[in-house]
């Protein structure tokens, strides 16, 4: 759920066929100071480079803390938890949303949306925002963050190299198939791998994948009872499947390769498939950006036993942090950076490849965006058809697809990836890290009151 840095490509005003109107100038300049957190992604170094659009429309100054995803969770859990108001906004995804809005943390946005005339409420057009991804940023049936970006996952691979070795990419390849793909065009010799997957640990990094493999494979992290379920059955057969597949087929390193070590490795023509975020679309198939642009393909993401949970759903999300003295103006922030406005801006200034990704409608249906990502129908599909509320071949106590919704996860999908990174290393086995994990896991929850 991190994306990597890139280079961005410079496409005309001319070429942007809608924009919003801009923020309107403040009658009285303000002279508010909204200091955001936010996480290093390109996405969001982007928004940087533009917030002078929104300072100058509204004399609101903007002050940009910018962490590691990691850095930037511990951060911002410490200082909403406490109220101590170091951030007016925070960048957040979809775990933390439902959580910190039931812990009165962070602000419901139907209140100031009501608000907005009737003008406002058009050139914002919340009705044009994936349905999926406002589900994901809700608490109770209210809005809590506004999207700046979405994503699914979904399969990457090298054409050039899958045609020089005779293999053809289906759309909807299984895993059986990946790891078949993978096992004939991994070459170390040449500085070739078959696939690149993340070992890196943490629950959004290996943890993130590695959950929707558990999924399609028929497992699940918790039973009913709220037991772990990771040291038997499905669930151990999809965890067993992923390190395995990277121990033998997948680069070197594994357990310090993310997101964006994966990049690296699959636009440098060194890894034959990755499965990854669909957000890293435009990043790769960007030639100033990657080598291989001409030959990157696209599929969905794989599947195994069911397709239920096998790509996830994921938002980087703006929302207002309940000790804000800023309110008002932290709202107007939100609307502008995920406006149709600033889409617009990116848009002219990156090129239509470059835009925030995965959050209207209006994007997907725009020509200049269907030119430049052809695999936006893959994105639309799988952002879509990905459920959290029903993730799972069988029935369990929790909501999310590639995390589980409860406090005690964050914490969880760390340990139980540390302990599987070292299964990488080889300095335990699967069996023993996944043992450990079930021992682990079992007392964290005993301690967090699910049961006895």
């Amino acid at each position: 759920m991190k994306t990597p840095t890139r280079v961005i490509a410079f496409i005309g005003a001319s070429a942007i066929v809608f924009s919003a109107a801009p923020v309107p100038r403040a009658e009285a300049q303000s002279t508010t100071t909204l200091t955001i957190a936010t996480v290093n992604n390109p996405q969001m170094v982007d928004m940087q480079h533009e917030v002078g659009d929104f300072e100058k429309s509204t004399g609101i100054k903007v002050n940009f803390e910018t962490l590691p995803e990691n850095t930037l969770r511990q951060k911002v859990t410490a200082d909403i938890a406490t109220g101590g108001g170091q951030f007016d906004i925070a960048t957040v995804g979809t775990y933390e949303v439902p959580i910190w809005a039931k812990n009165k943390w962070i602000v419901n946005l139907d209140d100031y949306f009501s608000k907005l005339d009737a003008k406002a409420k058009a050139d914002y057009d919340l009705a044009d925002v994936l349905p999926s991804i406002k589900k994901g940023l809700s608490y109770s049936g209210s809005l809590y963050a506004v999207p700046f970006y979405g994503e699914s996952s979904m399969t990457f691979y090298n054409k050039k190299l899958f045609k020089a070795a005779g293999l053809t990419m289906p759309d909807h390849p299984t895993w059986d198939q990946i790891v078949g793909f993978a096992q004939k065009l991994n070459d170390p010799s040449k500085n070739l791998y078959g696939i690149c997957l993340r070992g890196l640990p943490g629950w959004g990094e290996m943890g993130a994948p590695m959950s929707t493999v558990i999924n399609t494979f028929g497992g699940q992290w918790f039973d009913m009872s709220w037991k772990p379920t990771l040291d038997s059955g499905a669930t151990k057969d999809a965890i067993t499947f992923y390190i395995d597949t990277i121990k033998k087929y997948g680069e070197p390193g594994a357990s310090s390769a993310g997101f964006t070590e994966c990049e690296t490795n699959f636009t440098q023509g060194k890894t034959a498939i990755w499965v990854d975020a669909t957000s890293a679309s435009g990043l790769i198939t960007d030639p100033k950006n990657s080598p291989i642009a001409a030959d990157v393909g696209f599929a969905y993401s794989p599947t195994k036993v069911t397709p239920k949970g096998s790509h996830w759903l994921w938002a980087w999300a703006l929302t207002v942090e309940g000790s804000s003295k800023h309110k008002d103006e932290a709202f107007k922030f939100l609307t502008w950076a995920t406006s149709k406005h600033y889409i617009g801006l990116i848009a002219a200034d990156r090129g239509w490849g470059n835009v925030p990704p995965g959050t209207r409608l209006s994007t997907f249906n725009n020509a200049n965006y269907k030119k430049a990502a052809p695999y936006g129908n893959i994105i639309l599909q799988s952002i879509q058809t990905a459920d959290p509320t029903n993730a799972t071949l069988n029935k369990v106590p929790y909501t999310g697809v590639q995390f589980v919704g409860i406090p005690e996860f964050q914490a969880i999908g760390t340990q139980v990836t540390q302990n599987l990174a070292a299964a990488l290393t080889g300095s335990t086995t699967v069996d023993a890290a996944l043992a450990l994990s079930q021992t682990q896991v079992t007392r964290t929850m005993q301690q967090a009151g699910y049961y006895k």
